[in-house]
C-alpha cells in the first residue's frame, strides 16, 4: 500500500460523501487520512422529522467535524441541490420547482436558494443543469434541464448561474457535453449516444458555450459513451471530449468534476488500475465518490487513491498532468468563501415560499 503521504496527494483532488448525520469511524478515517478538499451531502446528512433548530444544529456540528479531522479550514462544501425532485435538506429550506418550470424567474430563484445555501454553511451547489430537455422519454435529466432547446436551456441555466454567483455560491454547469438525449439513466448503467462532434456543437455544446463565456468555474462531466467521438471510453475519462472539445474548442479554464465515480456507468471501471490515470490525462481535475450509492464502502475510495499513487509512482500518470490540476482547484478554492451555518429568519423563508409558488406557474 502507498504511503499516507501519497494517498493524501488524491485529497487534493477529492470531494467525498459522508455516511450519515455524524461521522462513521470510517468518514472519520478517511477525512483524517485522505484530507479531501470537499465533502458532497445527501438526505442521510440532515436529522429528519426533526424541528428546524435541532437538525441545523446537528449539521453545523457535523461540518466542524468534517473540518477538524480534515485538517483544512478552507473546503468545498457541496451539495445537489437542483429543485425539483434534487433537493436533499428538510424543511423549512424552500422547495422550489424543477428547472424546467422557472422561465424568467431563474435567475430570482436562483438568488434565494443561493441565500439559503450560505444559511447551511454551503459554498458550491452543482447546478445549474446545462442539459437540454431533446429525449421526451429521458429517465434522469427531464424537467432538471431548463429547456427543450438549446436557446432556452442556454438562457435559463445562465441565468441562474449568475444569480447563484451574485448570492455568493459557486455553480457547476453539468453533464458535459450533454446528457439530455439519452434514454438510460448513468447511475444504473452506461448510456451511448451516437452524435457526432457537429451534432453536439449544433445543440448539445450551445449551452455550456454561454455558460463558459459567463465564466462558470466548474464543468461536470457525463458518464456517457459517445462513440462517433470517442468509441473507446464515456466523456469523464475522454481526452477527445474533455481536452479537444472543453479545453481547447470551448476554451474552458477552470477546474473539470467528474460526476460520482460511485455511478454503475463508471464505478467497475474505476477499480480497474489505471482508470483514474486516464481521467486525469483526459483532463478531469475533481473527482466526486458519493459513497451514496449501494453504500459503497470506504474501501472503494481508498483503491482509487492507491491507484492514483501507483500510477504517479509507475510514471503512467505524469507529475505535470497533477500539479496542473491541483493548481486549478487551490485558485478557485482561495476565492471560494467559507460560511457560517445559521438559523434563517421567518420573512426570508415565507418570502422564498412565495416565489417558489410563484416560479411554478411561470
Amino acid at each position: 500500500m502507498p504511503a499516507l503521504q501519497q494517498l493524501q496527494r488524491f485529497g487534493n483532488h477529492l470531494i467525498l460523501g459522508i455516511s450519515g448525520t455524524t461521522l462513521s469511524d470510517d468518514d472519520k478515517r478517511a477525512l483524517s487520512e485522505l484530507k479531501p478538499i470537499g465533502v458532497i451531502f445527501f438526505a442521510k446528512n440532515f436529522l429528519d422529522g426533526t424541528p428546524y433548530q435541532v437538525w441545523l444544529e446537528s449539521f453545523k456540528q457535523l461540518i466542524d467535524q468534517i473540518r477538524q479531522y480534515a485538517e483544512r479550514d478552507s473546503m468545498f462544501i457541496t451539495l445537489d441541490h437542483e429543485g425539483g425532485r434534487v433537493v436533499r435538506t428538510p424543511l423549512p429550506i424552500t422547495r422550489f420547482p424543477y428547472a424546467y418550470l422557472l422561465g424568467t424567474y431563474a435567475r430570482e430563484v436562483a438568488k434565494a436558494t443561493a441565500v439559503e445555501l450560505k444559511s447551511l454553511g454551503i459554498n458550491l451547489s452543482w447546478a445549474p443543469v446545462a442539459d437540454i430537455f431533446s429525449h421526451p422519454q429521458n429517465p434522469i435529466i427531464g424537467p432538471r434541464a431548463f429547456g427543450t432547446t438549446p436557446e432556452t436551456a442556454s438562457q435559463g441555466a445562465r441565468e441562474y448561474f449568475l444569480g447563484l454567483q451574485e448570492s455568493g455560491i459557486l455553480g457547476c454547469a453539468k453533464h458535459f457535453p450533454g446528457h439530455g438525449d439519452t434514454t438510460k439513466d448513468s447511475h444504473i448503467e452506461l448510456p451511448t449516444l451516437n452524435l457526432t462532434l457537429e451534432d453536439l456543437r449544433n445543440r448539445e455544446l450551445i449551452p455550456f458555450k454561454a455558460l463558459i463565456e459567463a465564466k462558470v468555474p466548474l464543468i461536470m462531466t457525463a458518464h456517457i459513451l459517445f462513440p462517433k467521438i470517442d468509441a473507446d471510453v464515456p466523456a469523464t475519462l475522454s481526452q477527445p471530449i474533455l481536452h479537444n472539445i472543453l479545453r481547447q474548442e470551448l476554451g474552458f479554464e477552470g477546474v473539470v468534476v467528474s460526476d460520482d465515480l460511485d455511478m454503475k456507468a463508471v464505478s467497475e471501471m474505476f477499480i480497474q488500475p489505471g482508470t483514474v490515470a486516464r481521467a486525469f490525462r483526459a483532463g478531469c481535475d475533481l473527482f466526486i465518490v458519493s459513497r451514496n450509492i449501494n453504500s459503497s464502502s470506504i474501501e472503494r475510495t481508498y483503491q482509487i487513491a492507491e491507484d492514483f499513487a501507483d500510477s504517479l509512482k509507475l510514471g503512467s500518470l505524469d507529475e505535470s498532468v497533477v500539479e496542473a490540476a491541483k493548481g486549478r482547484i487551490e485558485k478557485l478554492l482561495a476565492v471560494t468563501p467559507q460560511y457560517p451555518v445559521y438559523q434563517l429568519d421567518k420573512e426570508t423563508l415565507a418570502r422564498n415560499a412565495q416565489l417558489a409558488i410563484a416560479s411554478g406557474g411561470a
